[in-house]
């Protein structure tokens, strides 16, 4: 399985069980691995053959900016359900992670692997 790799997409948004978290926007990092649907772009070397990885980037986007989450797995679940809905990959593994939300950890996050109907 050929991949697209997006590593580090930075988006602030609202993310958080606790009161703290519901109210300010926090910085939450995204790597995202998805499957390239085909053969034809290698033949074609044509951006419709494939899945834009700015379309998705500015997707995820969109996503965090109208939908607020509680837990870190619930995110990840629904945006990576997403993306095989709205891109047509049949495989998306993307990681969340939160930076710095507890003293002396670089980051904490969860990571999901998703396939077409599943």
């Amino acid at each position: 399985m050929d991949l697209i790799l997006i590593r580090d997409l930075r988006v602030t948004t609202i993310v958080g069980d606790y009161a703290r978290e519901r109210t300010n926007p926090q910085p939450i990092s995204f790597d995202i691995d998805y499957a390239i649907p085909g053969d034809a772009v290698y033949d074609s070397d044509k951006l419709v053959n494939t899945i834009n990885y700015a379309a998705v980037c500015a997707w995820i986007q969109r996503e965090c900016d109208t939908h607020h989450f509680k837990l870190l797995e619930r995110m990840a679940d629904y945006l990576a359900r997403g993306i095989i809905q709205e891109f047509g990959t049949p495989y998306v593994k993307l990681t969340v992670v939160k930076l710095g939300i507890i003293k002396g950890v670089k980051h904490v996050g969860v990571q999901v692997e998703r396939r077409a109907g599943e």
